[in-house]
């Protein structure tokens, strides 16, 4: 599967392709979806919630959230990963596909355990409210980890150290490399992990036991937090069930290079005998990029999954499911058949389609987990064996109402219109990628316009509730919209821009923004259209 593809279709991903999704050995008879009930409910990653330490996390804002979500008969959270940010601050390019974000643990709760000291946790001057500086939240809080990593060490009482002991037992599988993986990278700064000294990157036993035993405080420091965050998720958690909100996560379909999974699993991805990708991953050209994408992580050497029954993949589907109550799959597509673009290449234009994994990837799953709870995202170009895949495995997909007005040869989506919708299907204002509904009505073509216009009988005043009405009255069993829509933010307030690499994924609001009837008219517009909770 290395090397340059001949015949590559660069017409826009248009050409018609042809490529066979492999099929399991023997007939596979168990449901793997399971029909998620009716609901609506509201995108927001934590980083966005208010809080006093320059980004939101798992503190007093994320509970005063679900009870906002639950006031206005909100069933349903969606956030973005919850891993740790990578490349440009973003959470769809972690060192772990199976650790948390540890700047999303609440300080304030370290302080109530006595592992940090009331100076330590003051509000620091100059964090906005409505921005994270990375450049300054990240080092600040870190040290803030660090040192409530040491008083534990000090003071832990003897539950505290067995609570500790028996998560560290729980989560032996992934805890340990991925320890030793930070630690490495902290004492390598600047380096991929196959650029450390051969020993290390190719994990040889003797290396291996001299840098634990050198990085012992690092490597308790990861194993730490880790704890923290789960702890803290799992009470958060637990709140929002308890009201009836439930969780809905977000699963990048790849993985970052300089990864702990990566470095421990070299031979489950395309690289070279000196760890270096052969093939990366991207998108082809289509109407909205020349080049297509380049994403640049790196890809799976699929057989190898399946001679290993997609293990690492259940493990990665049932880590996450623990955390959450839906998983939204990124680039579902790529089940299906994936771009495969040389590594030397600098744009995606040089590609070609290869075939997925296909069902078999998640009968396996389904066979060890029992049915999941999966939104398949299936935005872009998407061909009959995506559909395909998608209804087979019985995974809704989505629908996102921006996408559905004007020509389809300019780019409109004629099966995102709300009278083409399924009950297979969750429907969005909205995603993280777009512009807010307000930005993208502002700078919309007048044909586009129009059409939404006549379609739902409305003036454009105001179209963020004219879109969360549609996607309300849908016969989508979810509808999902960005916060920034319900509350009627402009595009200054958008949360990603996909294809620039700096300033995103650092909005934030502050409940100032919020109308004091917003929950109100969401709840009667869940009663109206039979999305309250059951």
């Amino acid at each position: 599967m290395t090397g340059r593809c001949a015949g590559a279709p660069v017409d826009g991903g248009r050409a018609k392709r042809r490529h066979s999704t492999p099929t399991p050995r023997e007939p596979f008879s168990m449901p793997i979806a399971q029909r998620l009930p009716r609901g609506s409910g509201v995108v927001l990653h934590p980083t966005s919630l208010p809080g006093p330490h320059g980004a939101g996390d798992f503190g007093a804002g994320a509970y005063h959230f679900v009870d906002w979500l639950a006031a206005g008969a909100q069933t349903l959270w969606q956030m973005l990963p919850l891993g740790g940010v990578g490349l440009g601050h973003s959470p769809y390019m972690s060192s772990s596909a199976f650790a948390g974000n540890v700047l999303l643990i609440d300080l304030h709760a370290l302080h109530r355990q006595g592992w940090l000291t009331a100076e330590e946790v003051a509000a620091p001057a100059g964090f906005s409210d409505r921005h994270v500086d990375y450049e300054r939240v990240i080092p600040w809080r870190m040290e803030r980890l660090a040192a409530a990593a040491r008083r534990f060490a000090d003071t832990a009482t003897p539950a505290e150290q067995a609570a500790f002991e028996s998560f560290r037992t729980e989560q032996a599988a992934w805890l340990p490399d991925y320890a030793l993986f930070m630690a490495l990278a902290e004492a390598h700064p600047g380096q991929d992990w196959m650029d450390w000294p051969a020993p290390l990157a190719w994990r040889e036993g003797p290396a291996l036991r001299a840098a634990r035993a050198e990085l012992a405080q690092r490597i308790a420091f990861w194993e730490f937090t880790q704890w923290c965050f789960r702890t803290q998720w799992d009470a958060l958690h637990a709140y929002a069930r308890a009201r009836g909100v439930r969780i809905v996560g977000d699963m990048p379909i790849f993985i970052a290079l300089q990864s702990a999974d990566v470095w421990c699993h070299p031979e489950l991805f395309e690289l070279d005998a000196r760890g270096r990708p052969t093939v990366v991953a991207g998108v082809p050209p289509d109407f909205f990029s020349a080049d297509g994408q380049r994403w640049g992580n790196p890809l799976y050497r699929w057989s190898a999954h399946a001679e290993q029954n997609f293990g690492w993949w259940t493990e990665r589907l049932r880590r996450t499911l623990e955390l959450v109550d839906i998983v939204r799959i990124d680039h579902f597509r790529g089940f299906a058949g994936y771009w495969e673009i040389p590594a030397e290449e600098p744009t995606a234009l040089k590609g070609c389609w290869k075939p997925g994994p296909g069902a078999a990837l998640f009968q396996a799953a389904a066979a060890a987990l029992g049915e999941l709870s999966v939104i398949a995202e299936d935005l872009g170009v998407i061909t009959p064996d995506v559909e395909a895949l998608r209804l087979e495995l019985g995974f809704p997909g989505m629908r996102v109402l921006q996408f559905a007005w004007g020509d389809p040869a300019d780019g409109g989506e004629p099966r995102f219109l709300p009278h083409r919708h399924a009950h297979d299907t969750v429907v969005y204002t909205g995603t993280h990628d777009n512009d807010t509904t307000r930005g993208w009505w502002a700078s919309a073509r007048e044909d586009l316009r129009h059409h939404l216009r006549e379609y739902l009988a409305t003036d454009g005043m105001a179209i963020h509730w004219d879109l969360i009405r549609a996607a309300m009255a849908s016969v989508a069993d979810l509808a999902l919209f960005p916060l920034q829509d319900a509350l009627g933010l402009d595009g200054t307030h958008r949360m990603n821009r996909p294809g620039t690499p700096q300033g995103n994924w650092a909005w934030r609001f502050d409940w100032s923004l919020v109308a004091p009837d917003t929950a109100a008219r969401l709840r009667r517009m869940a009663q109206l259209y039979g999305r309250l909770p059951a």
